[in-house]
């Protein structure tokens, strides 16, 4: 497939599958995004927090890359050891990029506020790439980032200079929280390297849905709703379909919530979300699964698009207290 952001070359093309204002497919596998914001590049000082960014390479096979951030109080040699945020950006498995305007601007303000190193995951995107190919990318990134606990002379000098590794957190928004989840979840069964072992995250408006309604949710147009068809869309191979533990961690038969792989979680649903009880039933799924953890939820309107606002100021106020 090939991607384009354009429709000039695509306006007498055949479409197979389109997801209005999202993203279009076209029946000679090329692929329109219609959502998303501009691709910018680091900066070596933002102008408005002082974080300096700079892009890596994680791997060549698969492709993975990264944006990392350094706030402005750890760009000496002597400062503290800072936490470190692995982060992963939204867009329903197809969209956004951890090079977009808002996340850049996004984990500046984080990277600031919080005063952690973040580490902007550029995990693959369907269709291209399928699920699990997004979490896949992602595992691979957390298991980068943990190998600088016992570096080599190629190591990443801002993580080995600034890094704190018994402070590793995993963050995401929308997909991003799937992600989060489900690279917990993986903590929790398998070694990171140097025996790392993960300090927490937050889920922000997690992506999760299931084949029955819960909640304010209804039995009505439930079948052909936006999450269900958008997850056949991106992961089509899906065991159980909406009802794979990737989606629904509380569906019959998903491993228990008990072992996630961190000790404390911060879940935040928005009020006017479509996926607000998916978040919430997630919420208290966990506090209740028996994980010998620390788990909080909250509720707040979107904080990515307008982080100026009051509401997303304290969003940011709660992930920094979280991030310590």
């Amino acid at each position: 497939m090939t991607s384009t952001n354009s429709a000039t070359s695509t306006a007498t093309k055949e479409i197979e599958t389109e997801f209005p204002n999202l993203i279009r497919v076209y029946k000679d596998g090329t692929v329109e995004r219609l959502f998303g914001s501009p691709i910018v590049p680091p900066s070596l000082h933002d102008s408005d927090t002082g974080v300096s960014s700079k892009d890596v390479v994680i791997s060549d096979h698969p492709s993975i890359s990264a944006r990392l951030y350094l706030p402005k109080f750890a760009q000496s040699e002597e400062q503290k050891k800072l936490p470190i945020l692995v982060y992963f950006h939204g867009g329903g498995f197809c969209l956004e990029s951890a090079f977009s305007f808002l996340d850049q601007r996004y984990l500046n303000l984080i990277a600031s506020k919080a005063n952690v190193i973040a580490v902007s995951v550029e995990y693959r995107l369907a269709p291209e790439h399928h699920l699990p190919a997004a979490l896949e990318d992602c595992w691979e990134s957390l298991k980068w980032v943990s190998s600088h606990s016992t570096p080599t002379n190629a190591g990443e000098p801002w993580l080995i200079n600034h890094g704190d590794f018994n402070r590793i957190y995993l963050g995401g928004d929308s997909a991003g929280g799937t992600i989060v989840h489900n690279i917990a979840m993986r903590s929790g069964t398998e070694d990171l390297p140097g025996c790392v072992k993960l300090a927490g995250g937050f889920l922000s408006c997690p992506y999760f849905w299931g084949s029955k309604p819960v909640g304010s949710e209804t039995e009505e147009g439930h079948e052909q709703s936006l999450p269900l068809l958008l997850w056949n869309f991106v992961y089509p191979s899906a065991p159980g379909g909406v009802d794979n533990p990737t989606i629904n961690p509380t569906a019959e038969g998903a491993p228990s919530l008990a072992s996630i792989g961190c000790s404390k979680l911060l879940v935040f649903v928005c009020g006017k979300d479509q996926l607000r009880d998916r978040g919430a039933l997630y919420y208290e799924a966990v506090k209740n699964s028996g994980w010998n953890g620390e788990v909080e939820g909250e509720d707040h309107c979107f904080h990515i698009f307008t982080p100026e606002t009051d509401n997303a100021k304290r969003v940011f106020d709660r992930f920094a207290s979280l991030l310590v």
